[in-house]
């Protein structure tokens, strides 16, 4: 489950994507046109620390980019590299935004998706000391397997398309550009049979391959 806060993010995420996504290896679309959101899920952090959010978004007219985030409350040591940008929450205070890809919390999430369809997490927001579930505007199922789930440190990240996520043996890919909507999603060619990541969004309403494990 995830509980949100019914905040102002100073800047707001989309601003700060704005900035940070033409650096990107993998960008396409306007550096100069709006950043738009599309859709978004979460994961949840077993520890309940850390915010996993993985946003679905468009520059300009460009296509529709998968861009997951952490949220700490601290500076993540070593991430250096990872840090989006920081941002002042109403609620919480000062927030590090990470790409998630670096941040250890992200890819057990991740593995746990993809081999074990996990499923995404539940939004709740409090109001008036009850909570409200929050509609998904997405939906995403992974692949029931029996490969053991990665649990060691994360080994190494090769920032593409996919991004790949080298952890305890296996790989887990992102894929960084989502194919339109008027054009069939054809999967990679090292993508498995089993050990796939999925979802549909409005404007999309055949399943996506969002993410998978080789």
């Amino acid at each position: 489950m995830a509980l949100l806060h019914r905040a102002e993010l100073r800047p707001s995420k989309l601003e700060l994507l704005a900035g940070w996504l033409p650096g990107r290896p993998w960008f396409t679309g306007g550096a100069d046109g709006p950043v738009t959101r599309v859709a978004a899920y979460r994961f949840d952090d077993p520890a309940g620390e850390v915010g996993m959010e993985t946003l679905l978004v468009r520059a300009g007219d460009g296509p529709v980019l998968q861009v997951p985030l952490t949220y700490r409350g601290a500076p993540l040591p070593g991430a250096e590299r990872f840090l989006v940008g920081v941002v002042e929450h109403s609620v919480l205070g000062r927030r590090w935004v990470y790409d998630a890809c670096g941040d250890p919390v992200y890819p057990p999430a991740l593995a746990a998706a993809v081999l074990a369809d996990a499923g995404q997490a539940e939004e709740h927001f409090e109001v008036d000391g009850e909570r409200e579930v929050r509609a998904p505007s997405m939906t995403v199922a992974g692949s029931r397997t029996d490969r053991a789930l990665p649990a060691g440190p994360v080994d190494e990240v090769v920032d593409g398309d996919p991004t790949v996520i080298r952890v305890d043996g296996v790989e887990l890919a992102l894929v960084r550009r989502l194919a339109p909507a008027d054009t069939p999603a054809d999967a990679p060619a090292d993508a498995p049979a089993a050990g796939r990541f999925t979802g549909v969004w409005p404007g999309r309403d055949a399943p996506e391959l969002l993410a998978y494990a080789r």
